[in-house]
């Protein structure tokens, strides 16, 4: 009977982060990616836990699948993020139900606690991270933070130069910066 509350409490778990992810980001295709890895890993979680080496075969599948997926296209951070909380909460449903229910139930409910709160567009609302083209080559970093907070209108925190072009005259830079208010 714990098993299937678990699964129930997955399924309601995992409808909810990708109500959450969708909402915030409005991203399709990863819907579908969170909810097939998430019963994906719970089936076979499920399947694995009854045998006795369930935690290595688990973790080995968390990273087996991670590898996979990070691998086969660019998703940004805060994908990687839901993407591995739909794993962690299929591995924590699926290997669960032979020990503290209340445990899992928690477990479960804390995943989501923790990327409700993390993803939350007024954490942190005022910082940015960008990259940015400029049509001048500056080989001064002071300079360069300098017409960056101009163009950006806040405070430049830092700067990564990825290309300093002097024969075509342009910079490419990662900027993290905070807007004022």
């Amino acid at each position: 009977m714990t098993h299937y509350l678990l699964i129930a409490a997955d399924l309601v778990a995992i409808a909810i982060l990708v109500t959450l992810y969708f909402a915030r980001h409005r991203r399709r295709d990863l819907v579908v990616a969170f909810l097939t890895v998430n019963v994906g890993v719970l089936a076979v979680s499920e399947i694995l836990g009854s045998t006795d080496i369930a935690l290595g075969v688990g973790l080995g599948l968390f990273g087996v699948l991670s590898i996979i997926r990070l691998r086969s296209s660019e998703i940004a951070q805060h994908e990687v993020a839901y993407y591995f909380a739909s794993l962690a909460l299929g591995l924590v449903a699926g290997l669960g139900g032979g020990g503290d229910l209340v445990l899992d139930l928690g477990l479960l409910a804390l995943l989501l606690v923790v990327m409700a709160v993390g993803d939350h567009p007024g954490l942190l609302k005022r910082y940015r991270q960008q990259v940015v083209q400029l049509d001048r080559a500056y080989a001064d970093e002071g300079e360069l933070a300098g017409a960056l907070a101009g163009m950006l209108g806040g405070r430049v925190h830092r700067v990564t130069v990825l290309e300093l072009d002097l024969v075509n005259d342009t910079t490419r830079v990662d900027v993290r910066f905070e807007v004022a208010r």
